[in-house]
């Protein structure tokens, strides 16, 4: 073998392996839940809802967004406001139907509702079915289609 075929073969080699790893990052995933998050409604906030209503939970207006704050919202009194919001989604925030199971929807709920806010009540597994029972909505509403 030439020094040329071995070169060859080395950067034959080497896009061969660019190109497999390039294809396995746009493979489709396993569908909307291939990602695991925390049931836990502390850290579903931080992975998820953090990104646009920040650290603090005070939101911001960057990118021609105005993203609202979740802190100090009289709003989230009524516990079923914002389970409504992540069961239907509003404005420029989607909807979570896709992504959190109901239990996650309460943890977060509550986390955002005691964290954020006074509310000390926690929402529970059975306030989100009971939203979604009324609003339509259903875990697999995306799968169906």
């Amino acid at each position: 073998m030439t020094i040329k075929s071995a070169a060859a073969l080395v950067i034959a080699g080497t896009l061969l392996a660019a190109t497999v790893a390039v294809r396995a990052q746009d493979a489709p995933g396993g569908g909307p839940t291939s990602v695991e998050i925390s049931g836990e409604g502390k850290e579903v906030y931080e992975m998820i809802c953090q990104a646009c209503h920040m650290a603090d939970g005070k939101g911001g207006d960057g990118a021609g967004a105005a993203i609202p704050s979740i802190a100090n919202n009289p709003n989230l009194a009524n516990k079923d406001f914002i389970v409504d919001i992540l069961v239907k989604g509003r404005g420029g925030m989607p909807w979570f139907t896709d992504m959190l199971t109901p239990e996650q929807i309460a943890a977060v709920s509550t986390y955002a509702r005691s964290h954020f806010n006074t509310y000390r009540d926690p929402v529970t597994t059975a306030d989100v079915q009971r939203v979604m029972a009324a609003s339509g909505s259903s875990t697999s509403d995306c799968s169906t289609c």
